[in-house]
């Protein structure tokens, strides 16, 4: 068995790199064309910073960890659909089947094939996209300008024990700096009590924040029409505060591009705060349950192996599993906004998909190879 598994394995890492090469050649060009009328352009901060070819392409590279992440369990089916295809039209696998590889070992050793995809699914898409995306974001501020934060800026809310925080943040500088903060402070009865607006700001490593240009209105009686408003004029300010560099990322990086732990955390400060968290919710669990597809991808690979070719037919074969992986991609996809809009348990619109393909992957198992 083990140069049983040796020869497979083998054969199904080689094809599932070349599918994964084939298609980060892809999307490369055309990311790299997306970025081609940026080119030649200076830096808003610093016209002497000039956006050229070099930029655009490390640029892109930063973006290929996160193709990567989607792509791996397409290319998990679509190269063990090959290996094992192209073994049974050469009647290699019919070999394989009389030295004693049945039905059951052969699902075990390919579901251990799929838990090492698995692994490293996670590990790409937990440790390595996120951190080359951010650099890539931060990249691309450097010689575009600031990182804008949409057009009404990143809000957050922070719960204090006496008040209660609105902040709005415009903008984020590539070394991490704020501009454009506002403050709105409301007490426990609703009422509001002062409004900050600082120039810039920066996140501390205790995560209180330094505030600088700040200009303070405070409402004498909790913001009453009638009540008299003191204004002060601050050099810089200290606000004390449990919102991190992390959850002001939120709005820089997409939810599906953030780490498993980032998100969790930042679920279970909205829900303190009081706020919905279905959206970062259902992300946090696709995000669980994404790599688990690879498992998935290999069990519907298996039943390949069990049907009897024609001269050149392993071509329409190769193209069915295209046409899976692209389908369980887009279906993973629009499970996540039907989901959100329906307010479906956030752990099963992100585990549908899995669970129907698990499904036909299994009665294809049980139909092509036990019964047939």
């Amino acid at each position: 068995m083990r140069t049983i598994r040796r020869l497979i394995y083998g054969e199904v890492f080689a094809a599932v790199a070349f599918v994964l090469v084939a298609f980060l050649s892809l999307f490369f060009f055309f990311d790299f064309v997306d970025e081609l009328p940026a080119l030649g352009k200076p830096s808003a901060l610093d016209p002497s910073l000039v956006y050229e070819v070099p930029h655009a392409l490390l640029y892109v590279a930063l973006l290929m960890p996160n193709r990567v992440y989607e792509l791996l369990p397409i290319a998990v089916l679509i190269g063990s659909v090959f290996v094992l295809a192209r073994l049974a039209q050469g009647s290699e696998y019919t070999i394989l089947r009389t030295s004693g590889l049945g039905p059951w070992r052969a699902l075990r050793m390919l579901l251990g094939l799929g838990a090492v995809f698995v692994v490293l699914t996670f590990a790409i898409g937990d440790y390595l996209a996120p951190f080359s995306d951010k650099n890539a974001q931060l990249l691309k501020a450097r010689y575009q300008g600031n990182i804008s934060l949409g057009q009404t800026g990143a809000w957050l809310k922070e719960k204090q024990p006496y008040s209660n925080f609105s902040v709005n943040v415009g903008t984020m500088s590539p070394q991490g700096e704020l501009g454009n903060v506002r403050l709105f402070e409301f007490n426990n009865q609703g009422f509001l009590v002062s409004t900050l607006h600082a120039q810039t700001g920066q996140i501390e490593a205790d995560d209180s924040w330094t505030l600088r240009q700040v200009q303070r209105r405070e409402f004498d009686t909790a913001g009453q029409a009638s009540g008299r408003v003191q204004r002060e004029t601050l050099e810089t300010l200290r606000w004390p505060s449990g919102i991190n560099a992390e959850m002001v990322s939120v709005a820089l990086l997409k939810p599906e591009r953030m780490r498993t732990a980032d998100l969790f955390g930042y679920i279970r400060h909205l829900e303190a705060n009081g706020q919905t968290a279905q959206r970062y919710e259902i992300e946090f669990w696709r995000k669980v349950f994404y790599p688990l597809s690879c498992l998935v991808m290999v069990v519907l690979a298996l039943p390949f192996a069990y049907l009897h070719f024609r001269s050149g037919s392993i071509t329409g074969y190769v193209f069915g599993g295209v046409m899976i992986g692209i389908s369980f991609f887009l279906l993973n996809n629009v499970f996540g906004y039907i989901g959100n809009l329906n307010q479906w348990q956030p752990w099963l619109a992100a585990a549908s998909p899995a669970l129907i393909y698990s499904v036909f992957s299994l009665g294809a198992f049980g139909w092509l190879v036990l019964r047939r």
